[in-house]
């Protein structure tokens, strides 16, 4: 399940737990947002189509990515993000977004009629997320975390792991035991996030969603999105100039371009109740 961004797999400690990490994508909100990859469309539609209303929550909403495709297919959206950079920046874009760690939101009085998280899940405490994803979501609401992973091409992926191995031996990340996993295995953090929601009470089953599709990179695009992931927001410039760098000849001496496949997986359960 390759991700370099914290929902992978971790050397030590759990993802919601590396704050510094997890608040550190706005450093430059404004590549994230340019270069970070959108949502399958039949995802945004289902989860327009099973929630009950109109009324979303978007937690760790970022730039409003997720947002945007979920207004354009009809939504009322309400963002939730602890960077205040990345709040603003989706603003900008016209979601209205409040600036809170979703563990300490307050929903006040507002009810929804889903609560989602694209990319985002894994930073939150996975049994307080999902009781505070409970208490604001109305009987029969539908709560849908769901993360882009993506698997580079035979090769490509063990010389991009290799170089970040290298350059980042002290890393939480474990670089080449997550491109070996790929995606013919469902990732480990989908049992977490599902045991949360159980463990918290308040939801019927949960279920898997997944949609596969791909996405080819030129080299200069892959190097645009590289420092987004979160591996790499808060290095050295001259460190990062070094990955990039090598990661940048790697993809040239496959041709200057590749397909990364990608899916896109959604834990999904309703709240209890009668919408």
């Amino acid at each position: 399940m390759p991700t370099f961004s914290g929902g992978g797999r971790e050397r030590t400690g759990k993802p919601h737990e590396q704050r510094a990490m997890a608040e550190s994508f706005g450093i430059d909100a404004a590549r994230y947002d340019r270069t970070r990859p959108r949502y399958p469309e039949a995802l945004v539609a289902r989860i327009a189509a099973e929630a009950p209303g109109p009324d979303v929550l978007d937690v760790g909403t970022g730039t409003g990515i997720a947002a945007r495709q979920l207004r354009g297919a009809g939504c009322r959206v309400l963002g939730v993000e602890p960077d205040p950079r990345m709040a603003e920046a989706a603003r900008r874009s016209g979601i209205e977004a409040e600036v809170a760690v979703f563990e300490e939101w307050d929903p006040e009085d507002r009810v929804f009629d889903a609560v989602v998280a694209g990319q985002a899940w894994h930073w939150i405490d996975p049994v307080a997320g999902a009781r505070k994803a409970a208490r604001a979501l109305r009987p029969g609401g539908l709560l849908a975390p769901f993360w882009n992973v993506f698997a580079f091409p035979d090769g490509l992926g063990e010389d991009i792991a290799d170089i970040c191995q290298r350059a980042l031996p002290d890393a939480p990340f474990d670089f080449r035991g997550v491109v070996a996993t790929g995606l013919d295995t469902d990732p480990p953090f989908l049992t977490t996030v599902a045991d949360g929601i159980r463990e918290a009470g308040g939801f019927g089953a949960t279920e898997t969603w997944r949609y596969d599709w791909e996405w080819t990179y030129s080299r200069d695009a892959w190097l645009d999105q590289m420092p987004t992931q979160g591996a790499f927001t808060r290095l050295p410039p001259e460190k990062l100039a070094g990955i990039l760098r090598d990661v940048g000849t790697a993809i040239d001496a496959g041709g200057g371009d590749f397909t990364m496949r990608y899916a896109t997986l959604a834990v999904t359960a309703r709240r209890d109740g009668t919408a």
